[in-house]
């Protein structure tokens, strides 16, 4: 039986969610409408962060902003994770062998979140970051765990309507299912101009020691240097990379009948 929750912990966590979502500086306003709380409330919490360093406010704009304490905390565990050592052993390789930027990412409730992104230097920038959330029904990440995760993960995008990031975004239902069905077929995923206009990325599987889907590993590029049918090379690169992760964590692929 779960306990309560403590509010004060929770409203201090969202004022941290929101803050890492945002591009700039917050308003203590804007804090207290976006997570639904009032502005002393929100100002209080703001102030215990400030104490603790996790939170700095900008004397010109009197608006708050995250430290860099967040992101060391981030990086200590994510040094701890089995799953990032591994990639981090071979997402190198595949940005030098596609000459693309590459992201990894494991499933959560809602999405894909993006856990580390290794950039590729290009005249178009890839506005990526990890911490990112990918719906699954419009990325390359998010397809993969619709193809090879848990299957009630396509209950939960099937009950909800299907957000529309760009023109490109494919919110049908059926076209969907018939899309999945592919990706289950060729073992790697597309999202031409569906999350990002003038992007594409390319993702595939990675497999744990018990075959249950681990993660994803993807590259991203401009539709320009990676289109929506990717080449042969792309493709390969992209598998070999996803197989090389599994094997170092334990994956053994079946034998062929």
């Amino acid at each position: 039986m779960s306990s309560p929750p403590i509010d004060s912990v929770v409203t201090a966590l969202a004022i941290i969610e929101q803050m890492a979502k945002a591009d700039s500086a917050v308003g203590v306003s804007a804090l207290a409408s976006s997570i639904g709380s009032s502005k002393a409330r929100v100002y209080r919490h703001l102030r215990t962060l400030v104490d603790r360093g996790y939170v700095e406010q900008h004397a010109d704009t009197e608006k708050y902003s995250l430290t860099l304490r967040l992101f060391h905390l981030g990086q200590a565990v994510a040094d701890q994770t089995d799953f990032l050592s591994a990639c981090r052993r071979v997402i190198p390789a595949l940005r030098s062998r596609t000459n693309l930027s590459v992201a990894v990412g494991q499933i959560e409730t809602d999405g894909v979140r993006v856990l580390e992104i290794v950039k590729h230097r290009s005249a178009v920038e890839i506005s990526t970051r990890p911490g990112a959330l990918f719906d699954f029904h419009c990325s390359a990440q998010g397809k993969v765990a619709l193809a090879f995760g848990p299957r009630d993960l396509w209950d939960r995008v099937s009950r909800r309507r299907l957000h529309a990031w760009t023109p490109y975004t494919n919110t049908d239902l059926g076209r969907l299912k018939a899309e999945i069905r592919r990706v289950q077929r060729r073992g790697w995923a597309v999202a031409p101009q569906e999350v990002l206009a003038g992007i594409n990325a390319l993702a595939a599987p990675i497999y744990a020691a018990d075959g249950a889907l681990a993660g994803t590993i993807t590259v991203l590029g401009s539709v320009q240097f990676l289109k929506a049918e990717p080449s042969a090379e792309q493709i390969a690169a992209v598998l070999d990379a996803a197989a090389a992760i599994s094997d170092r964590l334990g994956y053994r692929r079946p034998h062929p009948q």
